[in-house]
């Protein structure tokens, strides 16, 4: 058994068309009205628009049903369908209104039936101009509509790449610490194993609670990065030296969350833990007008196949990573490089400088 649907939304978009109808009509019939009385009709001479108003209120509303019954229909197609409607239409205007006008003229009887269809295509554009108007309303409404679905979908898609590119994890990341846990354990070291099992749940927990859509602060970035720099330091002691240079201003702008750490996972495996010295990681961040710049450097080997921001085929997921999420939240708007230094690499991000004031939050 077939229930009828009365969804809000059904309701809110059919007022339009009932606003627009009557409205149309009851104009329609002011104008007439005006009209007789600047040409002196009688006084009783409304009744005439008022009966085609009325008629033309009534055969509109079939042709409407007619028109969403074949709306699926290629436009030709339409145009040729509605064509006996319309004239049908016109033809039961002039009829209604002309058996009231035959009161005031009696002369105003077609004399022969070349008048008579004459007369009858009389209130053609009455029904063209409604049919038009109601085709492009109806056209306008389902482009908008089209519009609206696009832009969520885009939106999803959009939220589903953010989020793919953020919990994105290095499996190398995982397997070394857990290898690293295991050694421990062999080792009997049990206390230190045991801190580096806290400091990866900690890291892990905070990177899979944390909404990726939302922006942290720089000092918030930081704070998690250091989470995640805890379980290196563990794994490679005095290997690894760090040091940041944030200028005082940066630490409130706000960027993506854990938008380093594949830039410092990536410089540790291919700088720090390809040394048997260690190496140095230099985080800077300072602003540069209306941007905010970022940079992780380290003292490494340096790669010889970098050339410009190309990265080599096959390497560098941390910083495709990276870009990517740039590219999708902020376009043309960011900036990624990355280059070979004396010694070692440096990887620049350019980003809007954005704060919690700017943004509305």
């Amino acid at each position: 058994m077939a229930i009828a649907s009365s969804h809000p939304l059904d309701l809110t978009r059919k007022q339009p068309f009932w606003m627009l109808q009557m409205g149309g009509w009851i104009a329609y019939f002011t104008l007439g009205s005006l009209q007789a009385l600047a040409y002196g009709k009688p006084s009783g001479y409304w009744i005439v628009p008022f009966t085609a108003a009325c008629t033309g209120f009534v055969a509109t509303l079939g042709l409407r049903q007619l028109l969403r019954a074949c709306w699926s229909l290629p436009p030709p197609v339409l145009t040729a369908i509605m064509v006996l409607p319309m004239l049908a239409a016109s033809t039961v205007m002039n009829l209604t209104s002309r058996a009231v006008m035959l009161r005031f003229c009696e002369e105003c009887a077609p004399a022969n039936r070349l008048e008579f269809v004459a007369h009858s295509l009389s209130y053609i554009y009455v029904v063209l101009a409604w049919v038009g108007l109601y085709l492009g309303l109806k056209y306008y409404r389902q482009l908008q509509d089209q519009t609206q679905r696009t832009l969520a979908a885009r939106s999803m898609a959009h939220q589903a790449q953010l989020k793919m590119l953020r919990y994105q994890l290095n499996p190398h990341f995982l397997f070394n610490t857990l290898n690293a846990i295991s050694t421990l354990i062999l080792d009997r070291d049990n206390a230190t194993a045991n801190r580096m099992v806290q400091s990866l749940s900690s890291f892990l927990r905070h990177s899979l609670d944390n909404d990726p859509m939302q922006r942290v602060t720089l000092r918030q970035e930081l704070d998690a990065l250091t989470l995640y720099l805890d379980i290196e330091k563990i794994r490679f002691a005095d290997r690894l030296r760090i040091e940041t240079a944030i200028d005082e201003d940066c630490w409130r702008a706000l960027l993506p969350s854990l938008l380093l750490q594949p830039l410092v996972e990536n410089a540790i495996k291919y700088a720090v833990a390809k040394q048997v010295a260690g190496g140095l990681l230099r985080i800077e961040a300072e602003r540069d007008g209306d941007r905010l710049v970022l940079r992780v450097i380290d003292d490494g080997p340096g790669c010889s196949a970098l050339e410009g921001d190309q990265l080599p085929p096959g390497k560098g997921v941390g910083l495709r990573n990276t870009r990517e999420r740039l590219q999708v939240l902020y376009g043309e708007a960011s900036g990624f490089a990355v280059h070979n230094r004396e010694r070692g690499i440096e990887v620049t991000l350019r980003l809007p400088f954005e704060t919690s004031q700017t943004r509305g939050d």
